[in-house]
């Protein structure tokens, strides 16, 4: 795969897991504190809320859908191109 590609795959890796990191803690939140942050911050099923909500889930298909091609991306070199140590 070309370098260029590889780096925008690489983006796309980060933003989302960064945002199931994030929904994941608000998942925490509504289990432990019954305290739903995008709710709070978004409003109870808003527009915006609903986009937040399935913004996270396309972003857990994704993670599921490409997995193997995720941990091959990631395995011979860094975010910035930096060589992995082994």
């Amino acid at each position: 795969m070309e370098e260029q590609t590889m780096d925008k795959m690489k983006l796309i890796d980060v933003v989302s897991a960064s945002v199931l990191f994030i929904g994941g803690l608000n998942w925490g939140l509504v289990g432990f504190f019954n305290f739903d942050l995008v709710a709070f911050i978004f409003g109870h099923m808003t527009f915006a809320s609903r986009i937040i909500y399935g913004l996270v889930g396309v972003c857990a298909i994704y993670e599921a859908v490409s997995w193997s091609a995720i941990q091959r991306r990631w395995q011979c070199s860094g975010f910035w191109g930096e060589t992995a140590s082994t």
